[in-house]
């Protein structure tokens, strides 16, 4: 998914990438569970898999401030900066 331009209004976004449904389109929906009953209720795609470990971090607040900014995916971002320093700094870069 594309990351909103800061010029952009919030609302004017949304109405691009989520154009309302028309009233026949809604007609024509059905529960998943319908076309497809084998289904289970509750799907974790393989996407994602638990590949990160949960724990509890304190960080300076102006560096929490600086990335919950950039929006949705701060905590993404935070992981993919400190992996990048990983890497950069691994001199044997075992692919950790």
């Amino acid at each position: 998914m594309k990351k909103k331009p800061e010029n952009i209004k919030q609302e004017d976004w949304d109405a691009v990438n989520s154009p309302p449904l028309s009233k026949k389109t809604i007609s024509r929906m059905k529960a998943v569970s319908e076309t497809h009953p084998r289904t289970p209720a509750s799907v974790r795609g393989p996407q994602l898999t638990p590949t990160k470990k949960q724990l509890t971090l304190r960080l300076n607040g102006e560096v929490v401030d600086y990335f919950k900014l950039k929006g949705k995916g701060w905590q993404t971002e935070i992981n993919d900066v400190l992996l990048e320093y990983v890497h950069s700094h691994n001199e044997n870069d075992s692919g950790i």
